[in-house]
């Protein structure tokens, strides 16, 4: 599972010249060329579209091609990206969002 790969623990820290708190942020680099990505900010105000205060943008897939993919670009708010479609996500936390994450990633890889 993808999750154990994950054993970096998270870093709270200010980025520079941004209000938002990084919270977590991790890649992983596949034999295969795929490249999994995280990143969590906690951010003072919601993000347009969003009723949360967590900015993301969570990757999966190869250099100039997203195959799962999860964030909040303003306005659309929560969403995911699973191939080449793209629907609403129900926040509910930061853990779950990364668990849901990783389980699309998980199921995808086990298709190959």
């Amino acid at each position: 599972m993808l999750l154990a790969s994950l054993t970096t623990p998270p870093n709270v820290v200010t980025i520079a010249n941004m209000s938002a708190e990084l919270l977590f942020r991790q890649r992983l680099d596949f034999d295969d060329g795929a490249i999994l990505e995280i990143i969590v900010w906690r951010v003072p105000k919601p993000v347009s579209g969003c009723r949360h205060g967590f900015k993301y943008r969570l990757f999966y897939g190869y250099a100039g091609q997203r195959l799962i993919a999860y964030d909040n670009e303003r306005p659309k708010g929560d969403h995911r990206h699973h191939g080449k479609t793209e629907e609403a996500y129900v926040f509910e936390t930061p853990e779950k969002l990364i668990d849901d994450f990783l389980r699309d990633v998980d199921e995808w890889r086990s298709k190959k």
